[in-house]
C-alpha cells in the first residue's frame, strides 16, 4: 500500500512540474557555455584581437560615455585577453567594447542576447508584467523545490525492499524499458546529493531569505551582511581628475585580487565602488568604495576572509553554474543540468508502459 502510493506521490509530483523541469534542464546545460556560443555566433560582437594592455579604466569610461553619448554605469572587465569587455549605461543598454581602443562593438538589450534570453527563460519563464515584475520566478522556485521532494521520495523507495546493492548495476543488453528504469533509479541514486544542491542553490536566487535560514539553521551560524555602501558630501567645485585617482587607490586595497565590476555612481552622493574576486575566493564578493571627488578609499570589505557559512552562502552561484573546478566538472554539470529533463521524460514513459501495454 506504501508502495502504490509513493508511486502515485512521485507520478502526480512528475506531472505537476514535469514540463517546467524539462525547460529548467535544457536552459540550465544551455547556460553553462552560452556565452561561448555567442564568441562562436558572432566573434566580431564578442571577441577582440589582444594589443599590449587595455586602456586604462577611467580613459575607457570617458571614451564609451563620448561614443555613447550617456553616462557608463558600470564596466565589466574580462580576465580573459580575447573577451570584449561589457558596460552597462544610463538607459539600461548594454555595450560590447574592445577595451584596447575603447570601440563599440555592439548596443544591446541584455535579454535579447543568446546568455540573456535564455537566463530569463530559465530564471523566471520569460514573463514579465507591465510594472517589471517577474511573478513566475516563485514558479521556478517552487518546481525547483518540487524537484527536491520527489528526489527524497525516490531516494526512500530504493532503500524500502531489499536487495539494494543489486539494483545499483546497468544492464546494456536488456530490454529499453528494463534499461531506462535502471538509468533512472542508478544515475538518481548516484547524484541525488548534487542534485539537491543544484536545485537548492537555484532556488537561493529567489528564495534567499528562506534559503539562507536553512543553511543558517544546518550550520549554527549566521551569514555576515556585507556592509553598506557610504554616502558621499559632494563639494561645491569637482576635480574630475580625482576619478582617476580614486580608481587607482581602490584597486590598490586588494593587490592580488580580480577586478570583476566597476560601478560607477547613479547619484552625485553615491561612491564608485569596485567589486574583486580576492584569491581565495569562489566569486567575486569583495568590495571597495572610494570617493571620485578626493580619490580616497572610504570603505573595503575581503569576503575571504568571512566566516565558513558566509563563504559557503557566497559559494552558491559558481556551485550552482558548475564553475569551479575546471573543465571536467563543467561537463560533469552539463549533464547533472540535463537530468531532471531525462527524469521527467523516463518516469512519464514508465507511466505509459504500465497502463498502455
Amino acid at each position: 500500500m506504501l508502495k502504490l502510493w509513493l508511486r502515485r506521490t512521485h507520478l502526480i509530483l512528475t506531472l505537476v512540474s514535469g514540463l517546467f523541469l524539462i525547460c529548467l534542464s535544457i536552459t540550465g546545460a544551455i547556460l553553462i557555455y552560452a556565452k561561448d556560443i555567442q564568441q562562436i555566433i558572432n566573434p566580431q560582437y564578442w571577441t577582440v584581437t589582444p594589443q599590449s594592455t587595455p586602456l586604462a579604466y577611467p580613459v575607457l569610461i570617458n571614451t564609451l560615455a563620448v561614443h555613447s553619448k550617456q553616462n557608463v554605469t558600470l564596466l565589466m572587465p574580462e580576465q580573459q585577453p580575447t573577451v570584449a569587455w561589457q558596460a552597462q549605461l544610463a538607459d539600461k543598454n548594454y555595450i560590447s567594447v574592445n577595451p584596447y581602443t575603447g570601440q563599440v562593438l555592439l548596443k544591446y538589450d541584455y535579454y535579447s542576447t543568446v546568455y540573456g534570453f535564455t537566463m530569463a527563460v530559465h530564471r523566471w519563464l520569460l514573463y514579465q508584467d507591465t510594472d517589471g515584475k517577474k511573478p513566475l520566478r516563485n514558479w521556478v522556485s517552487i518546481c525547483a523545490l518540487i524537484f527536491i521532494i520527489n528526489i527524497f521520495v525516490g531516494v526512500y523507495m530504493w532503500l524500502k525492499p531489499k536487495n539494494r546493492l543489486k539494483r545499483l548495476v546497468i544492464k546494456p543488453k536488456t530490454k529499453l524499458r528494463i534499461l531506462l528504469y535502471q538509468l533512472h533509479t542508478v544515475i538518481g541514486m548516484y547524484l541525488f546529493i548534487p542534485l539537491i544542491l543544484i536545485a537548492f542553490t537555484g532556488m537561493a536566487f529567489h528564495w534567499k531569505d528562506e534559503t539562507k535560514a536553512v543553511l543558517e539553521f544546518v550550520t549554527q551560524n549566521n551569514v555576515e551582511a556585507r556592509p553598506k555602501a557610504p554616502e558621499l558630501e559632494v563639494p561645491n567645485i569637482i576635480n574630475g581628475d580625482n576619478f582617476a585617482v580614486a580608481i587607482q587607490n581602490a584597486l590598490a586595497v586588494f593587490p592580488e585580487a580580480e577586478l570583476f565590476r566597476i560601478y560607477l555612481p547613479k547619484k552625485a552622493s553615491d561612491p564608485v565602488a569596485l567589486r574583486v574576486r580576492n584569491p581565495d575566493e569562489s566569486h567575486a564578493y569583495s568590495w571597495v568604495w572610494a570617493d571620485q571627488y578626493t580619490g580616497q578609499v572610504l570603505q573595503s570589505y575581503d569576503a575571504s576572509k568571512a566566516n565558513l557559512t558566509t563563504r559557503a552562502w557566497n559559494f552558491k552561484y559558481k556551485f550552482h553554474i558548475g564553475d569551479f573546478a575546471g573543465f571536467l566538472v563543467q561537463i560533469l554539470w552539463l549533464l547533472v543540468a540535463l537530468l531532471p529533463a531525462f527524469f521527467t521524460i523516463s518516469g512519464g514513459y514508465f507511466w505509459y508502459k504500465r497502463h498502455y501495454r
